[in-house]
């Protein structure tokens, strides 16, 4: 075993081993380690831990120490020289008129060193490019030509899933990927939904691939001879997730659908395509299968406890909890606000409600005493009821009864219907006005 640190240089996602020469470094740190290419800028994303030796290429190159703030300045100047690099780059490509795409640069810590990766179709002659850019530069040009793999690597992006490339966020290597993958996952062929941005196959085909080749080789084939519960048959379709198959029965109906059946009801007779002679038909057919459910608990639900402004209400019914208590009255929009009738006022006055006519209006109060409002606020008078046979309008507010005799003489008919027109209406809220115009207003200014 050897103790070491995990690092990792940016832009990338593997890790190395570094020796940490004794030094306690944690996760997070920012250190300089010596590389084959010199002095490097590298985090830390695992700090001092034991590994096996097999795990080690040797010869463990060491950690220099850690990174202090001239070092990150240092840093700092590089990315604005390798920004500055890439443009004048690709300005001299343009003048060679070369065919290449450069993808980035990249810059040593020490700054002795450039490196400028592109992708081609083929290959370049870009001798005349390297002198020209080491003759700006002042220093080693490199240039690497890579695949469009390492192109989405190092731009980075959002794949069809909508997550960013694995092989920008986790993925230490390229696994290599095939289309038998896709036909072993019963996958569209289409290269559109199989292909990444980079236009090769996806690498996380690759990620199910021994699971689908392990249930595999417990699934029968397409087209076996198998016998199920309900007889003999041929295997139409295999789900290798489900581990179930549909069977087309010998004794099914030309237009009976298929049946499906769990891997372990069914017994292979034949595995593959091939013809049914001298295979024997066992007596014996499978057991079915019963999935084993679990019996769900019934919770009951619980019911939250109403919160209530009158305390007096608590052990009401709940209709009464709902509306109003007693005595609070209820704001109207418009008209009159009506209150419904209290006990008191109710038991009060019922002769005089009874006996008061429509068209007077209530006495008011004396002087010095209280009115109704100022005794009880929340309770109102309650409206006179309507008689039974109406009896004519009074030309003045005020003025006192008509003695009976006076309408035992009055004559009938077109007086009563005179009278009635000149009656104003009562109205819940605003003016009070005539239904007839000059004909309502005219005995009233008699009255007057």
């Amino acid at each position: 075993m050897t103790e070491v640190i995990s690092v990792r240089f940016r832009g990338g996602c593997k890790t190395y081993f570094f020796d940490p020469r004794g030094a306690q470094v944690r996760m997070g740190d920012q250190v300089i380690v010596e590389t084959a290419q010199g002095p490097e800028f590298a985090t830390c994303t695992e700090g001092n831990h034991e590994v096996d030796d097999s795990a080690i290429v040797k010869p463990l190159s060491p950690m220099l120490r850690m990174a202090t703030e001239n070092d990150r300045r240092t840093m700092e100047y590089n990315r604005k020289k390798e920004s500055e690099a890439f443009d004048i780059c690709e300005r001299k490509i343009a003048d060679h008129g070369l065919e290449m795409k450069l993808v980035n640069a990249s810059a040593s810590f020490d700054g002795n060193k450039i490196i400028f990766y592109f992708t081609a179709d083929g290959r370049v002659d870009f001798r005349e490019l390297v002198r020209d850019l080491a003759s700006v530069f002042r220093a080693r040009i490199e240039l690497r030509q890579i695949g469009v793999r390492d192109e989405a690597k190092m731009i980075g992006g959002l794949g069809i899933c909508g997550r960013p490339f694995c092989c920008s966020q986790f993925l230490d290597g390229f696994l290599p990927v095939s289309i038998k993958m896709a036909k072993t996952q019963n996958l569209s062929l289409n290269p559109t939904k199989i292909s990444g941005t980079c236009g090769r196959l996806m690498c996380c085909l690759k990620y199910e691939q021994n699971a689908y080749e392990d249930a595999a080789k417990r699934m029968p084939k397409v087209e076996s001879f198998v016998q199920t519960p309900d007889g003999p048959g041929n295997v139409k379709s295999v789900d290798l997730l489900r581990e179930t198959v549909k069977v087309a029965l010998d004794s099914a109906m030309p237009n009976e659908p298929l049946k499906c059946y769990h891997n372990c009801e069914v017994c292979v007779l034949r595995n593959g395509k091939g013809s049914r002679d001298g295979i024997e038909i066992p007596a014996e057919r499978p057991a079915r299968y019963v999935e084993e459910r679990e019996e769900e608990e019934f919770t009951a639900p619980v019911l939250m406890t109403p919160f209530y402004m009158d305390a007096e209400l608590e052990d009401a019914p709940v209709r009464e909890k709902i509306g109003e208590s007693e005595g609070k009255r209820r704001r109207h929009r418009g008209g009159r606000r009506r209150s419904g009738r209290s006990g008191e006022n109710a038991a009060a006055k019922p002769a005089e409600n009874a006996q008061a006519p429509k068209g007077d209006k209530p006495s008011a109060p004396a002087q010095g005493g209280k009115s109704p409002k100022g005794e009880n606020r929340g309770e109102r008078k309650p409206r006179p009821p309507k008689a039974q046979n109406p009896k004519p309008a009074q030309q003045g507010g005020n003025r006192p009864q008509q003695p009976k005799q006076a309408e035992t003489s009055a004559p009938s008919g077109g007086e009563n219907a005179e009278a009635k027109r000149r009656r104003r209406p009562h109205h819940r809220g605003g003016r009070r006005r005539s239904k007839g115009g000059g004909e309502g207003t005219a005995p009233a200014s008699q009255g007057e």
